[in-house]
């Protein structure tokens, strides 16, 4: 973390906790930038200054192991996940022939939890951008998944020269949760939330709404990595980045703008998908009614110019890591590979 962020935190940490922080589960402890966490391919860092912070972006940028095909895949990771969350979609684009480069925003991973940041679609785009540049990267087959859909929808509006296909695989934001009366969580109540979370709490989730109630050894993996970041010492910077980013998610939409894409687009949705974002708080009635991805991902692709949607019946929010050989097989044969 920069020197700045580092002086502004304790006056953060004052301000933000009235009660003392408890420590949660036993299991593996990561520090906030994820420090101790091994990542399957080697991390590089983009330093940059934005907002008055100085930022350091993690990202992995790994050559083709298969026949150079000269194309580069960018890989947008969700809420809950990180690049390194991306390795079987990764090998899978390597073998292919692609390059590719799997960041963790800002806020996220082993990227900078800054003290102080609007957190906005277009400034992590930007932020993306500036990366693809500094890699001297100028297009590239753009694969989001989860919130990373949201954050590879406003990157193809901001940045259309730079994607020659949009993929998106069941993102979030295929509905507008405010606007269908999920209450609103101010960003104090999603950090008191943030700081309660524990392996149990995300394990229960992930196998409910990612999995479909189904869970293999190897997912355990990835509840570490989010558990051992959130009851690691960096706790609180950690909740306090997501809960920014929570608010984010509530209250910028996308969907809208989805007849403005103009490059061919991909929709890749598990069906069995519930997540709603907010759902935790609705009426009864209305979360029976919020994330139905069998009826979200058609609406959706019918918005979309050159959209075309492939659905995995019976999969959850992570078809990638739920059936990577069926759902990689399926994306680079969209893609003409």
């Amino acid at each position: 973390m920069s020197r700045v962020t580092r002086r502004c935190w304790p006056l953060l940490v004052l301000a933000l906790a009235a009660t003392p922080v408890k420590a949660v589960d036993s299991g593996p402890v990561y520090g906030p930038e994820l420090q101790g966490f091994t990542y399957p391919f080697p991390v590089g860092h983009f330093q940059f200054r934005s907002q008055g912070e100085e930022l350091d972006m993690a990202y992995m940028d790994v050559a083709p192991s298969g026949t150079p095909n000269g194309k580069t895949a960018l890989l947008l990771h969700g809420k809950n996940f990180c690049g390194a969350t991306w390795e079987a979609t990764i090998k899978a684009f390597n073998t292919a022939g692609y390059r590719v480069i799997a960041p963790d925003q800002v806020g996220f991973c082993a990227s900078t939890k800054p003290a102080h940041y609007q957190y906005t679609f277009q400034q992590l785009a930007s932020n993306t951008e500036a990366l693809l540049k500094q890699l001297g990267v100028t297009r590239a087959v753009v694969v989001g998944h989860s919130t990373g859909g949201m954050l590879a929808t406003r990157f193809a509006l901001m940045f259309p020269q730079t994607v020659e296909h949009l993929v998106m695989v069941n993102p979030i934001g295929l509905e507008d949760w405010k606007a269908l009366g999920v209450p609103y969580r101010s960003v104090d109540q999603w950090y008191a939330r943030e700081l309660k979370i524990t392996a149990a709490s995300i394990e229960s989730y992930e196998k409910s709404t990612y999995y479909n109630n189904r869970w293999k050894p190897e997912y355990s993996r990835w509840v570490d990595m989010l558990a051992g970041l959130n009851r690691g010492p960096g706790q609180q910077q950690v909740a306090w980045n997501s809960a920014l980013i929570y608010d984010m998610i509530y209250s910028q939409p996308v969907l809208y703008e989805f007849p403005l894409l103009t490059m061919p687009t991909l929709l890749m949705i598990g069906d069995a998908d519930t997540t709603a974002i907010g759902s935790d708080m609705a009426s009864a009635s209305l979360k029976a009614q919020l994330g139905n991805y069998k009826v979200l991902g058609k609406n959706a692709v019918r918005q979309i110019r050159q959209g075309r949607l492939i659905e995995f019946q019976g999969l959850g929010h992570a078809p990638q890591m739920e059936d990577p050989e069926r759902f990689h097989r399926a994306l680079l044969d969209a893609l003409g590979n």
